[in-house]
């Protein structure tokens, strides 16, 4: 991934990304912020015990960086709920940057403007875009949104609802448990049988290359995919990690359109 920094806000690029000139994305990492402790210090979420006025500026921050106020956010639950904002169809989006946002692990727009924000503390961040419509998409993976296919949902409902086509579409699956540390010790109960041949060792398992293998699976071209292979929890000075510190915070992911320049 190729490395950025704006006024000491650090944050990371797909290069398959670099050519589209209509979108804006961004995997921030944890550091450039006003949160301490724990927390320490881009912190965007409210939902962890960080101090609200800190997340508030921290998000200013990241919204600076994106030269765009219009970040939506979600409430993540580890769930399959996507959350479509349609040109001509969504209400005011204003109603939707929000700090009581709704329930969903992924969200797609085809709205210029709209910056998708996922958060982000070892499970997967994924962006999608499919250029000929010029629609985006923003995923939560987790182990459970992997057992979901939660990609495999988005990638059908930028299909069915916005016209677009899997084979146009570029992928990036940003920094998050890497098959070093992702260690599921039940997997048996767990993961589906599907899931067992992506094994590495006793019980660790390589969740990217799942989510690369559901991408292709649901007709994206393995030649548009972009893995991290960045692992959250070995490198906790530039990531929060969940499986590393428990008590943390939580990074940004995010993918926008940009808007129309007179």
């Amino acid at each position: 991934m190729i490395s950025k920094e704006i006024q000491n806000v650090s944050f990371l690029q797909f290069p398959n990304f670099e050519p589209f000139a209509a979108i804006r994305h961004a995997i921030f990492t944890r550091r450039g912020g006003s949160s301490r402790g724990a927390f320490g210090s881009l912190n965007i979420s409210f939902g962890v015990g960080d101090k609200h006025t800190d997340v508030l500026k921290n998000r200013k921050l990241i919204a600076r960086c994106l030269e765009s106020e219009r970040l939506v956010f979600v409430q993540q639950v580890h769930g399959s709920d996507v959350l479509i904002l349609k040109n001509g169809e969504s209400e005011n989006d204003a109603a939707l940057i929000s700090e009581t946002p709704q329930t969903a692990d992924a969200l797609i727009t085809d709205i210029a403007g709209l910056n998708l924000v996922i958060q982000v503390a070892d499970c997967q961040p994924v962006l999608l875009y499919e250029p000929v419509r010029n629609v985006i998409a923003n995923v939560h993976s987790g182990w459970r949104g992997s057992v979901l296919n939660i990609i495999a949902d988005v990638v059908k409902i930028m299909e069915r609802r916005f016209g677009g086509q899997a084979e146009n579409m570029i992928a990036g699956v940003g920094p998050s448990l890497g098959p070093c540390c992702a260690e599921f010790v039940n997997y048996r109960q767990e993961l589906p049988e599907s899931f067992w041949k992506y094994r590495i060792g006793q019980n660790h398992f390589d969740f990217q290359a799942i989510s690369k293998h559901q991408l292709i699976e649901a007709g994206v071209l393995e030649a548009n995919i972009s893995l991290s292979r960045i692992c959250t929890r070995c490198n906790l000075d530039r990531f929060y990690s969940y499986r590393g510190e428990k008590v943390t915070g939580r990074f940004a992911a995010v993918i926008g359109l940009q808007e129309a320049r007179i």
